[in-house]
């Protein structure tokens, strides 16, 4: 089956739910990994970071990356690797996270 959205399927392969788990080793709050979940979702579903990086992001190769942030918890380790990518790339604006809901 051809998709019609224009995405392969590989964009598809990305586990939300087991990112989320994997955010904890950052610390912060259930509602703040919940957030970044999903904007990590809404970035691999964009397809834009597999086409600029020419590799499909996965929950190790994100993790990896936020890893290299200087500290923070999840919220700010991800808006520092989007700095990243928006530095190399530009277009990650949207994907940053710029509210937290209380839980």
């Amino acid at each position: 089956m051809t998709p019609t959205d224009g995405y392969d399927d590989t964009r598809s392969t990305f586990d939300e739910n087991a990112f989320r788990d994997a955010l904890a080793e950052f610390g912060g709050t259930e509602s703040e990994r919940r957030v970044v979940a999903r904007q990590a979702r809404d970035l691999v579903d964009s397809g834009q970071a597999a086409d600029d990086r020419g590799a499909s992001l996965t929950v190790d190769e994100i993790v990896r990356n936020l890893r290299d942030a200087p500290r923070g918890t999840p919220a700010t380790r991800w808006n520092w690797w989007l700095g990243a990518l928006e530095a190399a790339y530009g277009g990650y604006h949207e994907f940053q996270v710029r509210r937290i809901p209380k839980a």
